[in-house]
């Protein structure tokens, strides 16, 4: 199976990447390399992968070093003259779009980064698909789109007409725009609502890179909405189990071969309280954080859950990671990875 990962230097991108990789098939992975956050962590996930930083600075479809199987394009998805073209010299069997403008909190500051990369890039690709023969296109939605929903787990049958951020709203679109491309040009689309991912070589703008970094370096972490916060934590292994376990899918072995368009909630299928999440890094690092309680953030919700039941019967997902296990893991590798010496 050939397949191109979108967002491959990003968190779940680079895992989706390896592991297909791993399991024998060929993966050309696109990212435009944007500095939302250090882009020395994407170009070290790169290397992981094979790609040199010198060389993913260029332009032109680059071979791996190290995996046969891998190649590496920096674009972004807005190129409606450069993307068309990779679709039609590499021949992808299924797509993977997880590239995205990412973050709740920077759409407040940011909001036309998030048109170009999530609207106008995710056309794109859907326009892609239909002219190239694609078999499936696989991609990221989000929790967000849930908005201020209060029924507590969430379901992909709960209405989602209130998003209280752009971010959430361009998800959103993604999944009309989905709708309406398999309704009129007859390829499968499966969207999958990710839940609060974490795990090594996460986001730094994420809550797992920023307490676990300001608890090392002795400073205060910011807790809002005064901790009264609850997560749906999913350890990063979990969820690429789960989509990968999708792409592999064939459209004929699909339970209901007539739906041509499914969303999915992938999650941990439980809610975290933020403070529990907290004292897991405190217990990890042996140490307890000095916390800024804070009041709730334009965008933020109080609480989600995923009720993933229709993921497991249609595709056996089991996530499996227990919270302190998937902590311990995250500040083995931050402390690692950084070269930092945690001090009880």
């Amino acid at each position: 199976m050939k397949t191109l990962v979108t967002g491959a230097a990003g968190f779940i991108g680079f895992f989706v990447a390896k592991v297909l990789l791993g399991k024998g098939h060929t993966v050309v992975g696109l990212d435009n390399i944007n500095d939302y956050y250090d882009v020395n962590l994407k170009y070290a996930r790169l290397q992981e992968l094979g790609i040199a930083k010198s060389d993913a600075q260029t332009a032109g479809v680059l071979s791996s070093s190290t995996h046969p199987a891998f190649s590496f394009v920096r674009m972004g998805l807005e190129d409606r003259e450069a993307l068309p073209k990779l679709f039609k010299d590499q021949g992808f069997d299924v797509v993977c779009n997880l590239a995205a403008q990412a973050g709740v909190r920077y759409s407040l500051e940011n909001p036309e980064a998030y048109i170009d990369s999530n609207v106008v890039g995710f056309l794109n690709i859907l326009e892609c698909c239909r002219h190239h023969n694609i078999k499936h296109l696989v991609y990221a939605s989000s929790s967000s789109v849930y908005g201020l929903n209060e029924k507590i787990p969430f379901e992909t049958t709960d209405s989602v007409d209130h998003p209280v951020s752009l971010y959430a709203a361009t998800k959103k679109s993604n999944e009309l725009m989905a709708h309406s491309y398999s309704h009129l040009y007859g390829f499968k689309t499966t969207g999958l609502r990710f839940f609060t991912v974490y795990g090594p070589w996460g986001r730094p703008d994420m809550a797992m890179f920023l307490f676990t970094d300001a608890i090392i370096k002795g400073k205060p972490i910011k807790v809002f909405n005064q901790g009264k916060l609850e997560r749906d934590f999913t350890y990063i292994d979990d969820i690429t189990e789960g989509v990968v376990r999708i792409l592999e899918t064939s459209i004929d072995d699909t339970i209901d071969k007539t739906a041509l368009y499914k969303v999915y909630n992938i999650g941990n299928s439980k809610s975290v309280k933020l403070m529990d999440f907290i004292a897991a890094i405190e217990d990890s690092l042996e140490t307890t954080a000095t916390k800024d309680m804070m009041a709730m953030q334009p965008g933020d919700v109080e609480k989600t859950w995923a009720n993933v039941d229709d993921l497991i019967a249609d595709y056996g997902y089991r996530p499996n990671t227990p919270i302190k296990e998937g902590v311990q893991r995250f500040v083995d590798w931050y402390t690692d990875f950084y070269n930092v010496q945690v001090i009880p």
